[in-house]
């Protein structure tokens, strides 16, 4: 199921690049331990939401399927 272009420009909106988030549920055998923090890269043309997690890892965030809440700076 992938987001129609309204969807995806609302997803880029909410989760500008810099934005900072973190996991809530992502459903992958590789994937960050929940409650990891990441710094958003970007989205893609399919609504993923491109994450560097602070532990390293580079796993997106797929649209539908995984779920991140977004921090506010301190």
């Amino acid at each position: 199921m992938f987001p129609n272009r309204k969807i995806v420009e609302r997803l880029k909106k909410q989760y500008p690049k810099g934005a900072r988030v973190k996991l809530v549920k992502m459903d992958d055998t590789y994937a960050p331990p929940i409650g990891t923090l990441g710094t958003v890269r970007g989205v893609d043309d399919i609504g993923s939401i491109m994450v560097c997690w602070d532990n390293g890892s580079g796993l997106s965030v797929a649209y539908g399927e995984d779920m991140v809440t977004k921090v506010e700076a301190v």
